[in-house]
């Protein structure tokens, strides 16, 4: 039989290398846009690599490497990558689900919405009992089909970054040859399991070099992060190690992201609290290479403490007051504010509404008569709304996002989060004594040199152990 176009059960199957379903997004700036689904293993996620690559606000709720869709079994299969923010069906959330005509897709909780369109059913290219519609008029080539379409499928995908994908495909061509077990095709099974062998051998040489050239990387960082952390240099040999930080951070960042790398055991080997961190860094645009180990042992500090002597300071929320926070959620949601910022209710008053500090500021959110008023509060003998949960919520979101977009883009989130503490004027004033306004210009900055007050740099660092607790509540045992 040729390898033509087919008909299995009436249905046709495409081509090699042909898109057999379409992804239309329904929501956000790229409404309309179509997304081909051509490949046996089609990725979803902010990461520009992504084949279905997504941006804009609606997306910020998108993991960088948020689902896969998978041509398989004879249909496409929906595979969440362990998502921060979920991915739904029909609205209903999802690990793994078989896609239909039709389906409404959603990466993230309020993020975008794509329609499933599959114009005919993929057939999986283990079928056996395949029937041709008619006499197939082009006629069969032999193996060298086979081995052409393999190297041309694979050349495609490495031009458009899926390097990873090579082996996926010889394999399946290997299996085709294999079951058609004509004597025509003994050479190319030969031939591509000699090529599956070289591609595997070589991934596995490329990762080893990778992985020595990251470790390397690596213990650079920690010494320099090591010295920056006991302190005592000079102002000029604290900018030749962060120099030397960044220099190398790049560096590793270019070994880290190579897709052989990403393909080793090693790229999953990050513990659980840092790769917490890394995704709220990453979701909040301040990601970064490398962390000071001080910010995650101060983190890890206060989980511990979180779940033990002030566990009382999270249980309230999960047992008494979880209807209450999911409102403030919904209204950080609603002006476009990452929702779990909500925790920070936690460390401004231990969700105590009638709270007054010394400094007379007073409500869940802690807000000064003066800022209150600034942003929209009545507070005077009769009437004091810094206790009202929605308007004082809608106006601490209001004040974090003036001070997000005051401190301008990269760790603009981390700012305002230590703004929020301090003042932002305290902040501006750091910032402003920076000698590089662009490299400098960051939260990780500041933090190593010990340009903010040791409370705010414990208070960051705080609000990350809660929403870390809050998103993992059985995990800490709550």
């Amino acid at each position: 039989m040729g390898i033509g176009r087919m008909v299995y059960a009436g249905i046709k199957m495409p081509l090699e290398g042909e898109a057999a379903a379409t992804l239309v997004q329904l929501s956000g700036n790229r409404s309309g846009k179509r997304y081909r689904l051509g490949s046996l293993v089609n990725t979803v996620g902010r990461h520009p690599s992504s084949d279905v690559a997504l941006d804009g606000d609606d997306a910020r709720v998108v993991s960088t490497r948020h689902a896969e869709i998978r041509a398989d079994g004879g249909a496409f299969h929906l595979h969440d990558l362990d998502s921060t923010n979920g991915t739904f069906v029909n609205n209903e959330r999802v690990t793994i689900a078989r896609l239909r005509n039709g389906d409404r897709v959603r990466f993230g909780a309020s993020g975008p919405e794509f329609e499933f369109s599959a114009a005919e059913e993929v057939v999986a290219l283990d079928r056996t009992m395949v029937v041709p519609a008619a006499r197939v008029t082009r006629p069969d080539t032999g193996g060298d089909t086979l081995l052409t379409n393999a190297v041309k499928r694979a050349r495609r995908l490495r031009r458009a970054g899926q390097h990873g994908q090579t082996t996926v495909i010889m394999r399946a061509m290997l299996a085709r040859a294999v079951r058609r077990s004509a004597r025509g095709h003994r050479r190319i099974i030969a031939v591509l399991t000699l090529a599956l062998i070289a591609v595997s051998a070589y991934s596995y040489w490329r990762f080893q070099q990778l992985r020595t050239e990251k470790s390397s990387l690596d213990r650079e960082i920690e010494a320099i992060e090591a010295r920056l952390e006991k302190g005592g240099q000079s102002p000029g040999e604290i900018e030749a190690l962060l120099a030397r930080l960044t220099d190398y951070e790049a560096r590793a960042r270019g070994v880290q992201d190579s897709m052989f790398y990403k393909l080793g055991p090693e790229a999953r080997q990050t513990p659980f609290i840092e790769r917490e961190i890394r995704t709220l860094l990453e979701e909040f645009g301040a990601d970064s290479y490398s962390i000071p180990p001080q910010f995650v042992e101060e983190v890890e500090k206060y989980i511990k403490h979180y779940q033990t002597v002030d566990r009382g300071v999270i249980k309230p929320v999960v047992d008494k007051y979880a209807k209450q926070f999911g409102v403030m959620q919904d209204i950080f949601r609603g002006q476009n504010l990452p929702p779990d910022l909500a925790y920070m209710v936690l460390i401004e008053s231990n969700f105590v509404s009638r709270r007054v500090s010394s400094q007379g500021a007073a409500g869940l959110w802690q807000f000064t008569p003066e800022t209150a008023r600034s942003y929209g509060l009545r507070v005077n003998r009769n009437v004091d709304e810094r206790y009202d949960l929605r308007k004082s919520t809608h106006a601490a979101g209001k004040f974090l996002r003036d001070l997000i977009l005051d401190f301008g883009a990269g760790s603009s989130v981390m700012l305002a989060l230590a703004a929020y503490n301090v003042g932002p004027s305290a902040v501006r004033q750091a910032v402003r004594r920076v000698e590089d306004p662009i490299k400098q210009r960051n939260f990780w900055y500041l933090y190593r040199v010990r340009a903010l007050p040791l409370e705010t740099r414990q208070y960051v660092p705080k609000i990350f152990a809660a929403i870390i607790i809050g998103r993992n509540l059985e995990r800490f045992g709550f």
